[in-house]
């Protein structure tokens, strides 16, 4: 166990890394080559919950057939859209993610990266922000049986920095972090860098609402329990 009681489980996409946009657009594609016909704004609201979760909700919406082949196509197109997008150096980490980590890691307080993302998207970020997966604990889609709103990318985090999760922070610009955050018993931490509202998050159970990473640095004593 840390000596500091506090451990930071973080998302990615929208929370480290300003690329939530980026994959609305990278859905977007994907689903208009599947020929399903959505707009930008209900792409946005759904994104933060896995791929899977994702593309089946929103073909329930559309009245679409649910086919395991259309999935397999619908989350490759999507991936390849992104990578595309991330390649031509779209995807920067938002502003104080790269302090607020070099902070938590100086200060020796433990910090882990849970992504509803699979590797293969979530490589670029890491690589944006310098996090080394052999490192770090960085739990990707493809290690749990669950993605969010369920708790399992988090408790997994948890598990790998060996921190009891009730003692964590959830941080995350979704409403389905801060349903996992509160489905773990987890504080969650809610950034609105991701476009999520502040009510939103508080709504979902975010115990506190920054701006952005460096919002959430500027008043990390708020969260960060000392010994």
């Amino acid at each position: 166990m840390s000596h500091h009681g506090t451990a930071f489980l973080f998302d990615l996409d929208g929370t480290l890394v300003d690329s939530v946009y980026q994959h609305v657009l990278a859905w977007k594609e994907a689903l208009d080559r599947e020929g399903v016909e959505l707009s930008v704004w209900r792409i946005h609201r759904k994104i933060g919950m896995s791929g899977g979760l994702f593309a089946n909700m929103l073909l329930r919406e559309t009245g679409l057939e649910i086919t395991e082949d259309r999935l397999t196509r619908l989350r490759q197109w999507h991936a390849e859209a992104y990578n595309r997008q991330a390649a031509q150096d779209a995807v920067r980490p938002l502003p104080g993610a790269r302090e607020l980590l070099a902070f938590l890691t100086d200060e020796k307080i433990p910090w882990a990266i849970a992504t509803s993302g699979r590797m293969q998207t979530a490589q670029h970020n890491l690589e944006a922000l310098g996090v080394d997966p052999s490192k770090v604990p960085v739990v990707t889609r493809d290690q749990v049986r669950y993605a969010k709103p369920d708790p399992d990318l988090f408790i997994t985090a948890a598990e790998r920095l060996g921190v009891d999760v009730h003692y964590s922070l959830v941080i995350g610009d979704s409403i389905w972090d801060m349903l996992a955050a509160q489905r773990a018993r987890a504080l969650g931490v809610g950034l609105l860098s991701g476009g999520y509202g502040e009510e939103e998050l508080e709504d979902a159970g975010a115990f506190r609402v920054y701006e952005d990473p460096a919002d959430l640095l500027k008043h990390i004593d708020e969260v960060a329990a000392r010994r």
